[in-house]
C-alpha cells in the first residue's frame, strides 16, 4: 500500500479511537460489511425523543481508513439526526473527491483517499452503518 495514503492526520484519527466500543442498551444498532475488503463496522446509537443522537459507539474490524472514518464520524455525530448525518456525509464525499466543494473538519484528513478509488468505500462504510441504525 502506498504510504502516501496513510498520512499523519488519518493515523491520528484512528489512534484517537473516538467512540470506539459498545453502548449498554443502545436504542439502535446496525452492522455493515464490505465484502471486497473484509471491513466490518457496527454502530450503536442512543437517540432522544426527536431522533437526535445522544450517544454513539462503534466497533470496527477493518483497515486504518475505516477506523479513522468511524472515529471522525463519532466525533461529530452527537446532537445530529438522520438529516444532520447526511449533511456530514457530504463532507466525507467531498474529501474523497466524489462531490465538488470543500469538506469541513475532521473530514479534510481523508483528501489523500481521492487518489485511491478502491479505498473510498473504506471511508464511507461507517456512514452506511450509521445510516442503517438511524433508519
Amino acid at each position: 500500500m502506498n504510504d502516501q495514503l496513510y498520512q499523519d492526520r488519518i493515523v491520528a484519527l484512528a489512534k484517537a479511537k473516538t467512540g470506539a466500543g459498545k453502548l449498554d442498551a443502545p436504542t439502535r444498532s446496525a452492522r455493515r460489511d464490505n465484502p471486497l475488503c473484509g471491513d466490518r463496522v457496527t454502530m450503536d446509537i442512543k437517540l432522544d425523543g426527536q431522533g437526535r443522537i445522544t450517544e454513539i459507539a462503534h466497533q470496527v474490524r477493518g483497515c486504518l481508513l475505516c477506523q479513522a472514518s468511524a472515529a471522525a464520524l463519532s466525533a461529530v455525530a452527537v446532537g445530529r439526526d438522520a438529516a444532520g448525518i447526511s449533511d456530514i456525509r457530504h463532507d466525507a464525499e467531498r474529501a474523497i473527491g466524489r462531490e465538488a466543494g470543500d469538506p469541513r473538519e475532521p473530514f479534510t484528513a481523508f483528501a489523500p483517499v481521492a487518489a485511491h478509488k478502491s479505498r473510498q468505500e473504506c471511508v464511507l462504510l461507517p456512514f452506511e452503518a450509521l445510516k442503517d441504525a438511524l433508519s
